[in-house]
């Protein structure tokens, strides 16, 4: 059995979508690895990464947001309001 692939160009909007992605798969498991550490000087460098990581997911998602390849549409403030009175609601 024979599989063709098509091939598809990895341009720069591509790779940096794939950046994007990675860089949220690693915050989500340096978070993880962070909340169940039990050394504090351990969780400390965990905490540590992940910030930078954070950082470096900002910078490519602000990149991408420039070159209008990620629009992220202005939020209603109708549902800002809204959201704000669930959260405070939660801390009574």
């Amino acid at each position: 059995m024979e599989i063709k692939i098509k091939s598809q160009a990895f341009d720069d909007k591509a790779m940096m979508n794939d950046a994007l992605i990675s860089q949220k798969m690693l915050t989500d498991d340096y978070n993880t690895f962070a909340n169940e550490c039990a050394t504090p000087s351990v969780r400390n460098e965990f905490l540590s990464i992940l910030s930078e990581e954070h950082q470096i997911q900002a910078d490519v998602f602000d990149e991408m947001n420039k070159r209008g390849w990620y629009q992220v549409p202005p939020a209603d403030q109708t549902k800002i309001d809204q959201a704000k009175q669930k959260f405070t609601n939660m801390n009574l």
